[in-house]
């Protein structure tokens, strides 16, 4: 059994994941919306990705007998004007998921869980990544965006991404 507090903030953390997913379905919709099939590509695989850190944060608290309660997800609520809107709500978004993460990091070193702590291990790189890769959209966008054939090889890198 994992310290009751820690179970609490994983299991808050399943719900948030599966709120970032519907979030950049959400996000994908709009680059649908905007026929850029590439950037709705982009964030479809990265809803996926948001369903697989849930479902290991799942699978962590039932392997450890700790019961998971699932909670309603909220519905986005942003509205975008610009596609860089979109972009920079998703690296404040990833910003967001690395400061709960780190949240959930300190409750375990301070109980000295851990093996939660190297639970979590792969959690806090994969957020240096996630980080990474929305700053990195936004800097194309910034460079390539502007122009009608930069944004079409643009999309079309997006469209190439593929689940891991």
């Amino acid at each position: 059994m994992i310290d009751k507090k820690i179970a609490e903030l994983i299991n808050e953390q399943v719900n948030k994941e599966l709120y970032s997913a519907y979030l950049y379905l959400d996000f994908a919709n709009y680059f649908e919306e905007q026929n850029l099939d590439g950037f709705a590509n982009w964030y479809i695989i990265q809803a996926e990705e948001e369903m697989d850190h849930a479902m290991k944060m799942r699978q962590y608290l039932i392997d450890n007998e700790v019961p998971v309660k699932l909670d309603a997800i909220a519905k986005p609520n942003k509205k975008f004007k610009t596609y860089m809107d979109v972009l920079k709500a998703g690296y404040e978004h990833e910003q967001y998921v690395t400061s709960l993460i780190n949240t959930i990091y300190d409750a375990a070193f301070d109980a000295r869980e851990y093996k939660t702590m190297q639970f979590l291990d792969w959690f806090v790189k994969e957020q240096v990544e996630e980080e990474k890769n929305a700053k990195d959209m936004i800097e194309k966008m910034k460079i390539f965006g502007g122009d009608a054939k930069g944004l079409y090889n643009l999309n079309n890198e997006m469209k190439a991404r593929t689940k891991e």
